[in-house]
């Protein structure tokens, strides 16, 4: 099936599941082929965010980034499995409605956390560390945290913009990455810390990735969009922002974006003329 076919398919399924799911079902970015599906069942509420590529449904899965803030880490692991697990076993078909319906049915069972809350800011403990990003023994903690290069900061009205990137394999790494972040006292006290990470399993030929707005609402979202456009995998991107006073208004999202290039380009996980590039060069490593 070539590309032809498979926009074809794509533009059959997406008004399949337009009729299907007219209140649950929006199109998000028509340009960039981004949707997402809002289930609510039990009074809970998860959205699937997902973007088609161009080799879908051939020989690529949908990137896809659930949103749950109430879910338990532990449950959204499960879920994740499980739509992985359907597209292994439906490899090269239409797989959206399935995965609509594979998450109606795991959220009728998973419970809400009282301890725990992902995407939200929590608040620092000692060494301003959030207990979500502190590894534990049984999580692998005697990994290593992969090295960090930050970019040189930049001013715009008032407010800071830093990027910092890192490659990681695993969730365990994600962690170590933020935990790591968080000792610089600096960073720790920055207004919003975004990030976004893409880890591709080559077992599996999917995809695990996930966001964090730290309460800049959006910006995780956008900022995960930039590195599905960009192609990179195996990489998270880190935005420390300094509030200055100043609204920035929409302003802030291209300013973000455009300090999350700067740690790419600088780690040469982008080429600067665009080109992806996963090699390392010279960095600025914390």
């Amino acid at each position: 099936m070539d590309q032809e076919e498979n926009l074809s398919t794509q533009v059959d399924e997406i008004e399949a599941l337009s009729a299907i799911y007219p209140d649950e079902w929006k199109i998000e970015d028509e340009a960039f082929r981004t949707f997402s599906a809002t289930i609510t069942e039990n009074n809970r509420t998860a959205t699937l965010l997902i973007t088609l590529p161009a080799e879908y449904p051939a020989t690529s899965p949908p990137f896809y980034l659930l949103t749950a803030p109430w879910m338990k880490e532990q449950d959204r692991d499960e879920i994740y499995n499980q739509l992985e697990q359907v597209y292994l076993d439906h490899a090269g078909e239409s797989i959206l409605h399935l995965w609509i319906e594979k998450l109606r049915e795991l959220l009728q069972v998973v419970n809400p956390t009282t301890d725990q809350v992902v995407h939200e800011t929590v608040a620092l403990v000692e060494d301003d560390i959030p207990t979500k990003f502190r590894v534990l023994e049984n999580e692998g903690s005697d990994q290593e945290c992969p090295p960090i290069t930050s970019a040189d900061p930049f001013t715009e009205r008032k407010s800071t913009f830093q990027g910092h990137v890192a490659t990681v394999t695993n969730t365990t790494q994600v962690k170590l990455v933020l935990a790591k972040l968080y000792e610089n006292r600096k960073i720790a006290q920055a207004t919003h810390n975004i990030y976004a990470y893409r880890i591709y399993n080559e077992q599996t030929k999917m995809w695990l990735q996930d966001c964090d707005d730290d309460g800049e609402t959006h910006a995780g979202g956008r900022l995960m969009h930039l590195l599905q456009i960009l192609d990179v995998k195996n990489v998270i991107v880190v935005v420390s922002r300094w509030f200055g006073g100043i609204l920035l208004g929409g302003d802030r999202f291209k300013l973000i974006n455009n300090a999350a290039r700067d740690a790419l380009e600088l780690g040469t996980y982008i080429a600067s003329s665009g080109n992806d590039d996963v090699t390392k060069k010279k960095n600025k490593k914390r």
